[in-house]
C-alpha cells in the first residue's frame, strides 16, 4: 500500500487522479492547516496544468496569459549548473529567508518542489538546500511539500522517495505517473492532523481511488518491490552516467550531465563557456535517435535538456543501444 511506503509519520492518504490535482489538494490542505495563504515554489518547476497548479508552475512555456498563482512567489532556483551560487545551497536557502521576510507577511502555508525537476531538465538541487529552506518555512509558520510524481518509487535508485536523497522529511508528498503505469491515479500522502483540515467542508473525487487504477497501482508497488526495480535503477542509471560522462569528453556540444538512477539529464549547449542553450541542436539529435529507434525526451526552458526517464524495468542491453544511437546522432552535428 502507498502509505507503507512514505515515512510512517505520513499515516493518511488521500486519492485522485493525476499529480496537478494532487499538487492542488497538498496547497488547499496546506493553507487549511496553517491558516496562512502565500506559497513558496522555485523558479523552474513544474506542477501541473489546472489554474492552480499553473500558477505554481515556472515556465513561461507552460503558462497561458490568465489570471494565475495567487499568493505564490517563486525563489531562485538552486541549479548547481546554471544557478546563479553554483553549488551553494545554502546562498539559495537565504534567498528563501529574505523573501520570507520582504515579500510575504512572515507567515507563509508551504515550500513546494520537486526533489529533481523534471520538466525543468533533470535539476539536482544543489547540496544542502532543501535541509535548510524546510527550517526557514518551518521557522515562518509554513508545512513543506515534496512534489514525488517523477522523483519518487525508487527511480532515482539509492533511495524509494526523491527527497530522501536530501535527508529532509516533508510533511506532505504527492505522487502520481508512475504509481498507475499509465492508469490515472495519484495520491496526497500527510499528517492525520493536516489531513483533517478538510473535514472542515465536503471533499469528494468521483473516480479517485477507483478500484480499477487502485488495483493497478498495488500491482505495480508489488513488482518494484519483488523484481527490484530500485536497484535496476541505480545500477542502469550508474552506467549511462559513466558512459555520458565519455560522450561529454567526446562532443563539445555536451554542456553538463546528471541526475540520479533513472532520472537523468543531459544539457547541450552552443558554447561550453557561455552556456548559450542549443535548442536547434537539440531537436536534430532528438529526431535522428527517433528515426534510429529511440524515443527520448527533452525539456528545460530552452527545450535543450535530453530528459532521460526509462521505464524501471530497462535492460542494460536496452541503456547501451541508447548511448551508442546518441552517440551516432550527436556525430552528425
Amino acid at each position: 500500500d502507498p502509505a507503507e511506503n512514505p515515512p510512517p509519520h505520513l499515516d493518511s492518504i488521500y486519492f485522485v487522479n493525476s499529480g496537478s490535482e494532487a499538487n492542488d489538494l497538498a496547497i488547499l490542505m496546506a493553507r487549511l492547516y496553517t491558516g496562512n495563504y502565500d506559497v513558496i515554489a522555485l523558479r523552474n518547476c513544474y506542477h501541473g496544468m489546472s489554474l492552480g497548479t499553473m500558477g505554481l508552475t515556472a515556465h513561461a512555456t507552460w503558462k497561458y496569459p490568465v489570471a494565475q498563482g495567487f499568493g505564490i512567489h517563486h525563489a531562485l532556483n538552486p541549479d548547481p549548473y546554471r544557478g546563479r551560487f553554483g553549488n551553494d545551497g545554502e546562498a539559495y536557502a537565504e534567498d528563501v529567508k529574505d523573501m520570507l521576510e520582504t515579500a510575504t507577511s512572515g507567515r507563509v502555508a508551504a515550500f513546494f518542489a520537486e526533489p529533481i525537476q523534471g520538466v525543468g531538465g533533470a535539476v539536482v538541487l544543489a547540496d544542502g538546500y532543501l535541509k535548510r529552506t524546510y527550517e526557514h518555512i518551518r521557522n515562518h509558520g509554513g508545512v513543506c511539500i515534496a512534489d514525488e510524481v517523477q522523483a519518487g518509487f525508487g527511480r532515482t535508485g539509492t533511495h524509494y522517495w526523491g527527497f530522501e536523497t536530501h535527508g529532509v522529511s516533508p510533511d506532505i508528498v504527492t505522487m502520481a505517473k508512475g504509481i498507475g503505469n499509465g492508469l490515472p491515479l495519484a495520491a496526497v500522502a500527510t499528517t492525520r492532523e493536516i489531513a483533517s483540515t478538510l473535514q472542515k467542508r465536503i471533499h469528494f473525487n468521483t473516480y479517485g481511488g477507483n478500484p480499477v487504477s487502485a488495483a493497478a497501482g498495488r500491482a505495480v508497488l508489488k513488482i518494484i518491490d519483488e523484481e527490484g526495480m530500485q536497484e535496476n535503477c541505480r545500477v542502469i542509471g550508474d552506467y549511462l552516467l559513466g558512459r555520458f560522462a565519455g560522450l561529454q569528453e567526446k562532443h563539445d556540444v555536451i554542456g553538463h550531465c546528471r541526475g540520479k538512477g533513472l532520472m537523468l539529464g543531459m544539457e547541450l549547449v552552443k558554447d561550453r563557456g557561455t552556456k548559450e542553450p542549443a535548442g536547434a541542436e537539440t531537436k536534430k539529435v532528438f529526431e535522428d535517435m527517433k528515426d534510429m529507434g529511440v524515443l527520448i525526451g527533452k525539456g528545460g526552458l530552452h527545450g535543450n535538456v535530453f530528459r532521460i526517464k526509462p521505464p524501471m524495468c530497462w535492460t542494460m542491453a536496452d541503456a547501451e543501444f541508447m548511448c551508442d544511437a546518441m552517440d551516432h546522432a550527436l556525430s552528425r552535428l
